[in-house]
């Protein structure tokens, strides 16, 4: 687990968590570095997502299949699961602050090369590059609150942290979708690889040295799926986020083809999706902390629901868009409960059972995305909304039988 480590003169490290005098002070700056933190976090996010609102372009650039195209999702997620948990280890004593900063600039120059693609081949290999860059920066970016502010403000810091997720599926994805569908496709990679670049020059002048005092090995985190509780938080994560990733990648197919909303309504309506994403967001975890295990439970119900709804009552534009903004809340929900069961199931070990979370989550939406796209070529698009409403069921079941397991 990484400590905090007390400031000394001419020290940009870590804030204290407490001494005389210390319980509120935290330097403008450090907020600023957190800020900076959540928009790498949103461009992360943003530049592995970006592909799904942007399928039916692409795969007609490359005379594709759309369900081939989902394999620009799949790539960087196996990438990212495998680089998750190695990343801390191969690092060890690095400076945090050093090895994210690479991070972000290795996804700007891969959206470059996305840009630059002359075949889809080429495009593949750079979403390859985008996942080394997201598993590295999900794995050590869990930690930075923790090192940031003293104690009392850690929810605080976290929240901000991780806010750039949730708002790069309010902003991100959408906004990438319609500079696709106003411009082109390569515009919209261009714009998000032009963003890391910014965050990369704030960090650089923001973010003060993050040695790390107790460096992750392997045997930690294998250590990890001792842990009963752990082990079941890893499931869920990869159940939710998996079914979810079947159905979601091909997000803009179906609205068009199963609901009849035309092409230039699909951006719109993802950030409609990602506003009701944020809401559930904020719905979730002011809840989750009471009861985890009823919170991860509803949200796999809400989600089965929606989605084995969507072929029957989603067929008109009406009807596709209320469950969408539904799908919207559910899913919105996830990232915060299966980070607090994770943290409450390892308090000791957050940075090991946080990177393998992060890990199996990159594992989950590869997978998703990858069976996604087997159901939608060999079947329907109603299929893989079925087979995701059947994982949320499942999702659900699994939590309500592991009822004596304490997260």
């Amino acid at each position: 687990m990484t400590t905090v480590e007390p400031v000394r003169a001419g020290d940009a490290g870590p804030a204290p968590t407490s001494g005389p005098g210390l319980s509120a002070a935290v330097p403008l700056r450090r907020w600023l570095a957190l800020v900076a933190v959540a928009v790498g976090t949103f461009s992360m996010v943003t530049a592995e997502q970006l592909p799904m609102g942007l399928l039916t372009p692409i795969g007609g650039a490359f005379d594709i299949s759309e369900g081939t195209a989902g394999l620009m999702v799949t790539v960087p997620g196996l990438v990212a699961s495998a680089t998750a948990p190695l990343l801390p280890v191969l690092i060890r004593r690095g400076d945090r602050r050093t090895v994210l900063i690479a991070l972000l600039g290795l996804m700007a120059a891969a959206n470059l090369l996305s840009v630059l693609a002359p075949n889809f081949a080429v495009l593949l290999a750079s979403r390859f590059l985008i996942g080394v860059s997201i598993g590295g920066f999900w794995a050590l970016a869990a930690g930075i609150a923790v090192r940031m502010v003293p104690a009392e403000h850690v929810g605080r810091a976290t929240a901000i942290t991780f806010g750039g997720a949730t708002a790069a599926n309010v902003l991100g994805v959408p906004a990438g979708t319609l500079i696709g569908e106003f411009s082109s496709w390569r515009v919209a990679f261009a714009t998000v690889g032009g963003l890391g670049l910014l965050v990369v020059a704030a960090l650089l002048f923001l973010l003060p040295s993050l040695p790390a005092s107790d460096p992750v090995r392997l045997r930690t985190l294998a250590a990890q799926f001792r842990n009963r509780a752990v082990r079941t938080g890893v499931l869920t994560t990869f159940l939710l986020v998996g079914g979810h990733f079947a159905a979601f990648t091909f997000v803009s197919p179906v609205l068009q083809d199963v609901s009849g909303i035309g092409r230039s309504m699909v951006g719109p309506l993802l950030l409609v999706f990602g506003v009701a994403g944020i809401l559930g967001n904020f719905l979730a975890g002011a809840v989750v902390g009471r009861d985890v295990r009823r919170v991860v439970m509803a949200i796999g119900l809400l989600l089965a629901a929606i989605l084995a709804l969507f072929p029957l009552v989603g067929t008109s534009p009406v009807g596709g868009i209320v469950l969408l903004i539904g799908w919207g809340l559910a899913f919105g929900g996830v990232p915060v409960s299966v980070q607090t069961w994770i943290l409450q199931s390892a308090p000791r070990e957050a940075e090991a059972a946080t990177a393998l979370n992060a890990s199996v989550f990159n594992l989950a939406i590869a997978i998703g995305a990858l069976f996604g796209g087997i159901l939608v070529d060999a079947a329907t698009l109603t299929t893989a909304l079925w087979v995701g409403a059947a994982v949320g069921l499942l999702t659900t079941l699994t939590v309500w039988r592991t009822r004596g397991v304490s997260a």
